[in-house]
């Protein structure tokens, strides 16, 4: 899991300073969708339109943020991971007891979303609708029959990370509920959201797979649920594969996410294949990646522009990454690390985009000793956004997301104690 908000994924961020088909309900929506989709052409059409009509690259991240802290729950570790164009800022609060909560800010106050009866709960991808749903994991109070640690487990960090069954949520109306898994299967893991009641995420299925990797015992696949009342549906792999997760849904109902193996149930190996599912068929978006791992994409927005990253072949266990973005009409573009660091960065993962095609995401050394915050324009050369924090303290280490606005959230690191904030970058103008 990867920093995150990503997770099915390399999670070494959350941790630490670095920290069936769905053919059926596509069409039983798609007369709606269609009409919505038409009115957030003609929005984003009238906004964005001046930027498009100066070529790519036109868009340019703005030069100066107002950076400020969002409030915690009293312990030492806080992340935005999700940021929609109402500013809701959704992520994690440690508690003093070092479990941690699924969490939202609004206008800069805090919602504890509490769990499904066990000790930890997060939201750790980006969810970008504005229809008022957040979705996450959390521990529920059920033990785990078969050990396994899920893929959730990572994203705890705490000494009770393990040991009991988790289950994506649904956070709606001021409410908390599990979405369950597929029949015969125990835990489930929820990404993401869009306008129209889908979820996405994955599940397990009750298939005891020898591509397994212990703890992980059952077979998972990607997984969309249609909210209220909840009803799943498996989506389709790519041929040979058995496992697989999604990670992120556009409006259009266009979704993104991996295809592979089982193995550890954390990427790796489950990420053979960056995928897209749309109309009900899987498409390979990044045929030849540099290695057969962490092919991972993390967002894709309305115009179904995808970002996420891709293996190396050095590093089997996702230490070194490279971030992406795939466009229809361009195919897979690398993104680049920050140049001229020392130690110089290698590694970088994207893991938010907006409609003006600004993403957001990390830049590393090998050694993940130097992490920063960055802003990709139309994938051009990466920006340190700690050149552009004002007199804001903290040192921006992870960007997670980034709405229309060109708000951003993420993870900064208090030079004084240590501790890990969730911010909000808001740009302002020159």
């Amino acid at each position: 899991m990867a920093v995150t908000p990503g997770q099915f994924l390399k999670c070494r961020h959350e941790n630490s300073t670095k920290e069936t088909n769905m053919t059926t309900p596509f069409k039983i929506k798609r007369a709606i969708q269609t009409l919505f989709i038409g009115l957030i052409a003609v929005c984003y059409g009238a906004i964005l339109a001046p930027l498009h009509a100066q070529g790519p690259g036109a868009a340019k991240a703005r030069t100066q943020y107002q950076v400020s802290d969002l409030p915690g729950l009293g312990g030492t570790s806080n992340g935005g991971n999700s940021i929609n164009d109402q500013t809701w800022v959704a992520g994690y609060a440690r508690l003093l007891n070092r479990n941690r909560h699924a969490i939202l800010w609004r206008s800069g106050l805090l919602t504890d979303l509490g769990t499904l009866g066990g000790p930890n709960s997060s939201v750790t991808w980006g969810v970008k609708n504005t229809a008022g749903i957040i979705v996450g994991i959390s521990q529920t109070a059920d033990s785990e029959p078969l050990g396994e640690a899920w893929s959730s487990a990572a994203f705890y960090s705490t000494p009770n990370n393990v040991g009991y069954i988790n289950l994506g949520f649904v956070w709606q109306n001021n409410q908390l509920r599990g979405l369950l898994p597929f029949s015969g299967g125990d835990n489930s893991f929820a990404t993401g959201a869009n306008n129209f009641g889908q979820a996405v995420g994955w599940a397990e299925n009750g298939v005891h797979d020898t591509a397994c990797v212990s703890p992980q015992v059952l077979q998972f696949r990607p997984a969309v649920w249609t909210l209220g009342p909840d009803n799943i549906q498996d989506l389709p792999l790519i041929p040979g594969d058995s496992s697989g997760a999604a990670t992120a849904i556009n409006d259009i109902g266009q979704i993104v996410g991996i295809s592979g193996i089982c193995d550890q149930a954390v990427g790796r190996h489950t990420a053979k294949h960056a995928v897209l599912w749309e109309n009900g068929t899987v498409t390979d978006i990044y045929p030849n990646p540099p290695a057969p791992w962490w092919n991972t994409p993390t967002a894709i927005n309305q115009r179904g522009d995808v970002v996420g990253f891709a293996g190396d072949p050095a590093f089997v266990e996702g230490d070194v990454l490279h971030a992406f973005m795939w466009t229809r009409e361009g195919g897979i573009r690398q993104l680049k690390p920050l140049p001229n660091r020392t130690p110089k960065h290698v590694d970088s993962e994207a893991y938010g985009i907006n409609e003006a095609r600004q993403v957001v995401g990390v830049s590393c050394d090998a050694d993940q000793v130097d992490c920063r915050a960055v802003i990709w324009d139309h994938g051009n050369t990466p920006k340190d956004l700690n050149d552009f924090k004002g007199s804001y303290s903290a040192f921006l280490a992870l960007a997670k997301d980034i709405n229309n606005k060109g708000e951003i959230t993420g993870r900064a690191i208090d030079p004084t104690t240590g501790s890990l904030i969730a911010y909000l970058a808001v740009p302002v103008s020159q």
